[in-house]
């Protein structure tokens, strides 16, 4: 009796495992020239390289840098789960700002100016024509910020995302001089804090602003609250985080040898009571004003629908303040000039005075 033959399998490719290698190609080559256009005079490669080279230093005559004694200083964050926001609406041209201001705003802390930027997103599927307004957001925000997007990393995870859900990180690399640091290690009782204006949310509290808005009230992105004055809930809650790189700067190079600035904090995660007391001294506090400042709509929204309490709210959101710069008050006048010159709405928060370590309200 005749043996049966064996039954020859189908050879399995990459694509039908769930990656779709020619689509990451695609991706690379339409991006090319947003990654191009964020290189300054000091990045050395070309794209599609292992490695993107960037050099600290530079001869040309107009644009020459040269440190004395540089510290290089690097942050990385991500987006959250306002990206949920970003899938379920299906506008994705605005978290990529997100991913940068959320490492550059924490670069400039520390006095330094931001060089490069790197991003990686993990997908589900990689639909190019979608990966595409992400990365053309990452763009924009290092256009913004002064910094090349120097490369990036897209992976392909269908096993691990649906179709398309994504996920995404950001790392930027900046420097200072050394004798240039602000640690606020420098704050002394009578300094001024100067807030700086958010934009909305930003990028913190989307777990609790969609438990609210999306859950509890049952608002759909396209609702208009009469609390928010005609606006939608969805274009309030894809507000892209306002990236400070420029105002922060500006006034950091317009003194360049007194040291003006004490102290500055990027208001994320914790909000007020959470940020502004990492970057003082022991035995110091800053007495905020409450009064000060109106509470921008959105939070007075949540706050109603919650319903949330205000501490709850203080320690969640940033309510309206985005960036604070602790000075010296005989330059309090000179620096919010300077601002508002580079239209940053701005105003007295509060002093510093002893105590510590929870900030105090007036």
């Amino acid at each position: 009796m005749p043996m049966a033959k064996k039954k020859q399998s189908r050879s399995i490719t990459y694509k039908q495992a769930g990656v779709d290698i020619d689509a990451g190609e695609e991706m690379v080559r339409q991006i090319g020239p947003m990654v191009k256009r964020t290189y300054t005079p000091r990045v050395l490669d070309e794209l599609g390289g292992f490695a993107g080279l960037f050099s600290l230093d530079f001869r040309e005559k107009l644009l020459k840098r040269n440190y004395k004694d540089p510290v290089l200083v690097a942050c990385t964050d991500g987006v959250g789960t306002k990206l949920k926001i970003a899938i379920d609406s299906d506008r994705l041209d605005s978290v990529g700002i997100d991913l940068v201001a959320m490492s550059v705003n924490d670069l400039i802390c520390v006095g330094a100016e931001p060089l490069f930027f790197l991003d990686y997103l993990a997908v589900g599927k990689l639909a190019p024509e979608r990966m595409l307004q992400i990365v053309k957001g990452v763009s924009e925000g290092c256009l913004e910020s002064n910094c090349a997007l120097l490369g990036g990393e897209t992976a392909e995870m269908p096993d691990f995302y649906k179709p398309r859900d994504f996920d995404m990180a950001g790392f930027a690399v900046g420097v200072v001089e050394r004798d240039r640091i602000i640690n606020g290690k420098k704050t002394e009782v009578g300094d001024v804090a100067i807030a700086i204006a958010s934009d909305g949310l930003h990028s913190n509290g989307y777990g609790l602003a969609r438990r609210v808005l999306l859950d509890r009230a049952r608002y759909k992105f396209t609702s208009k609250p009469p609390l928010l004055g005609g606006a939608m809930v969805g274009e309030e809650m894809l507000k892209p985080t306002k990236i400070y790189v420029n105002a922060v700067m500006n006034v950091l190079k317009k003194y360049r040898v007194k040291h003006v600035v004490k102290a500055m904090a990027h208001i994320t995660g914790g909000g007020l009571p959470g940020n502004l007391p990492r970057v003082l001294p022991d035995g110091l506090t800053i007495r905020v004003k409450r009064s000060s400042w109106e509470t921008p709509d959105i939070f007075k929204l949540i706050a109603a629908k919650g319903p949330v309490d205000s501490i709850e709210m203080m320690r969640v959101f940033n309510m309206g303040v985005g960036f604070v710069m602790v000075v010296a008050p005989a330059f309090v006048k000179s620096v919010m000039a300077e601002l508002t010159k580079a239209s940053q709405k701005c105003w007295v928060l509060g002093k510093v005075k002893k105590g510590g370590p929870e900030i105090q309200w007036a």
